[in-house]
Parts: structure tokens; C-alpha cells; sequence
């Protein structure tokens, strides 16, 4: 794997250098990233699930979307050599509009097995966009990689934001299959825009060989940060695909506030993620680390044993706090330890890291059929505590390294 040169913080950049034509309008690709991803979690009560016990089959909605956005990794790179990055981000905006239409036509009555294509192609549309997106921004990341970060959480969380709200105010006003086509609107303005938005031209991407990756696994502290990511995206996405039908089933909430409960879990990770931007260069970010940490175990904990609303909303809400900053550090401190990691695409350890977190929701479908849907939150609070001491091995192995240089 080449290395990818990382620009010092106290070089001067040229004009232009920092955001070079097109990086600022796909950056806000994001926003519709977030609304395909948040979209199976908020829109299964809509699908009528609150009412069932198919907990197997929504596993198998985001099995779909993970085979997607995995299956998009290989398609991205010759789509933007051979068509450009705005064609591909075009492309992939209006694949996930057309997407939504079909799922619309399929909504319930329909089986669910209708809607594995439209989940698939979402997936596909997310993943492309993902990748476009990260290799048209790769300067702003290089220069700064937790602001852009952070930037790039913000405007996913509104999109996911978005979703969840719109689901959650038209619930009771429109049929799913209204809803699902209101959504398709927003993937197909973005096309439309950019379609029509000049990109500047990019150096061709290289896929990862298998031995480059392998060879990741000769460093204790890129296993370790893989690990990491693994489980605190598992945590994230566990709560955001399952949350309504956890507060629906377990508490008896209605459906239409349980998906607004999953929109302040969005706005509260929101909040946290412009937050970050002021604590991040006051308080040391080990520290930060750790008390995100702790705190997400005892949100999990809340949630665990409340049989209330009030206690939903409060273990939500510092539950959505705690995550926030959690992955732009950990991205920051890979970037300033690993020069190599690149976010252009889905890269050795680090990226089958992200892609197996999310894997949470999925896996959560079957834990869900065999022990209960209590589960929903015992899974994150066991991955919450596993960040907890993953965060003591990093600490310990860069303590080590350190000492290893200096000897």
C-alpha cells in the first residue's frame, strides 16, 4: 500500500488547495448519505414491523444494505477514472431516488422480500457516494482531518436527521408508500445539482492488495484502532436500526414518537458532533475519549432498565452525546499514526473495521428472535465497555511505542 503524504497543520496551503473546485458541493453528499443509511431503522414501523415478530427478516433489510454498500467498493473506482466524480456522485444520487420510488411501490402490503432489491440498491448508492465523496474532499482531510470529519459527521446527522423526522411528522398523515416518495425527492434534487457542478480532476484510485492488508496485521495498534471502530460503529448503528421497534415493543410507545425518539438520538450526535469542533482543541483528547466512553455505558444502562418514556428520552439523549465525538478522534489519531490511511476508499483493516460495525444491526436481528428484544440495548452496552478497554490497550501500546522509539 503507498503512503499518502499527510500535510502538516503549520504548512502554508495555496489558494485553492484546501478546497479545490467541487469539494465543498460533494461534501454535501453526506447529508443524503445519512438519509440512506438512517432510512431502514426509521422506516421499519412505517413497514408495519412494530407489529410483528419477523425480527429475522429486519436483520435481513440490513444484511441487504451492508451487501450494497460492500458491493459498490469495487464499482466506484472505474466509474469516476472512466466517467468523472461529478457523473458518479449524479449516478449515485439518483440510483438511491429511483430506489426509494421502488420501495414506495412495494411498501406493505407487499412482503418484505419485494423490498430486498430497493434496500440493495440504497446500499450501492450510499457506498458510491462514500467513496466519491471522501476522494473529492481528500485535500480538506488531509490538512485537517477532525474538522473535516466533524464537518462531514454534521451534515450526515442532518441527513439522518431528516429522515427520521420527516417519517416521524408524516406517520399518521400519509401511507408509507407517500412518505417513501417525498423521501426520493432529496437524492434527485442532489443529482440534478450534481449533474451540473464542475469537479476538479483527481489522481486514479488504487484498491488495497490482499497482502497490503494482511500486512497490517504485523501492527498492534492498527489492530487495535480496527477494533475499535468495529465495535464503536456496531454501538452507533445497533441503536440506530433498532431503537423504534425497541421503544415501540418494549415500552409500548407509539410508533410515531418512537422513530422522533430516534431523531433526537440524531440531533443529540449532531449537537455533539458541532460541539466537538470548540472541545477539541481544549481538552485533551485521551481524557474525552474516556469520559465518552463511560458515559455511553451508563446511557446503555438507562435505557436498559427504564420502563418509562422520560428515561428514554434522557438515556437517548446522552446516549446520542457520548458517541458524537468518538470517531473523529479516533480518525484524527489514525491519520497522525498511520500517514498511510486514506479516506478515498474502504482501506485495509480500517475500512473492513467500518464495514463490519456495521454489521451490528444485522446481526442484532437474530439475537433479537432468540433472546428478546431487551437485547437491543445489551449489545451496545457490551460493545461500550469493550471501547472502554480498548481505549486502556491504545493508551498502553502507544506508551510502549513511545518508549521504543526513545530507547
Amino acid at each position: 500500500m503507498q503512503a499518502v503524504p499527510v500535510t502538516p497543520p503549520t504548512a502554508t496551503l495555496e489558494l485553492g488547495t484546501l478546497a479545490p473546485p467541487g469539494a465543498r458541493p460533494a461534501l454535501g453528499g453526506f447529508f443524503v448519505s445519512g438519509m440512506l443509511l438512517a432510512f431502514p431503522g426509521a422506516i421499519l414501523p412505517a413497514w408495519q414491523h412494530h407489529l410483528l415478530s419477523d425480527y429475522l427478516m429486519v436483520g435481513l433489510y440490513f444484511v441487504t444494505l451492508i451487501a450494497g454498500v460492500v458491493a459498490s467498493v469495487w464499482a466506484a473506482p472505474p466509474l469516476m477514472a472512466g466517467k468523472g466524480m461529478g457523473w458518479t456522485l449524479a449516478f449515485a444520487c439518483a440510483a438511491a431516488s429511483l430506489a426509494f420510488l421502488y420501495l414506495a411501490f412495494f411498501s406493505p402490503p407487499f412482503t418484505a422480500w419485494w423490498r430486498m432489491p430497493g434496500i440493495f440498491v440504497i446500499g450501492c448508492s450510499a457506498g458510491l457516494l462514500h467513496t466519491a465523496i471522501f476522494h473529492a474532499i481528500s485535500p480538506m482531510y488531509r490538512h485537517n482531518p477532525a474538522a473535516t470529519v466533524n464537518l462531514g459527521g454534521i451534515l450526515f446527522g442532518l441527513g439522518c436527521l431528516a429522515v427520521a423526522l420527516l417519517i416521524s411528522r408524516t406517520f399518521y398523515t400519509y401511507t408509507a408508500a407517500a412518505i417513501q416518495i417525498w423521501i426520493a425527492v432529496v437524492p434527485g434534487l442532489f443529482a440534478i445539482g450534481y449533474a451540473r457542478t464542475r469537479f476538479a480532476p483527481q489522481p486514479a484510485m488504487k484498491l488495497p492488495s490482499a497482502g497490503a492488508i494482511l500486512s497490517e496485521l504485523k501492527s498492534p495498534g492498527a489492530v487495535l484502532f480496527s477494533l475499535l471502530l468495529f465495535f464503536q460503529f456496531g454501538n452507533e448503528w445497533a441503536i440506530a436500526g433498532w431503537l423504534p421497534l425497541f421503544l415501540s415493543q418494549r415500552l409500548g410507545i407509539s410508533p410515531a414518537t418512537s422513530i422522533l425518539i430516534l431523531a433526537l438520538y440524531w440531533l443529540a450526535l449532531l449537537v455533539g458532533r458541532v460541539a466537538a469542533q470548540w472541545v477539541l482543541p481544549r481538552v485533551r483528547h485521551a481524557r474525552l475519549l474516556i469520559t465518552c466512553a463511560l458515559a455511553s455505558v451508563f446511557a446503555c444502562i438507562i435505557l436498559l432498565l427504564t420502563d418509562n418514556p422520560f428515561g428514554a428520552v434522557s438515556g437517548v439523549l446522552l446516549l446520542g452525546g457520548s458517541f458524537a465525538p468518538i470517531y473523529p478522534l479516533v480518525v484524527e489519531k489514525i491519520g497522525h499514526r498511520f500517514p498511510y490511511y486514506h479516506p478515498g476508499f474502504y482501506n485495509g483493516l480500517f475500512s473492513f473495521a467500518i464495514a463490519a460495525g456495521l454489521l451490528a444491526p444485522c446481526t442484532l436481528g437474530y439475537f433479537v428472535w432468540l433472546l428478546g428484544v431487551r437485547v437491543v440495548m445489551g449489545l451496545p452496552l457490551a460493545g461500550s465497555l469493550i471501547v472502554f478497554f480498548l481505549l486502556a490497550l491504545i493508551w498502553i501500546e502507544a506508551r510502549f511505542s513511545t518508549l521504543a522509539r526513545t530507547a
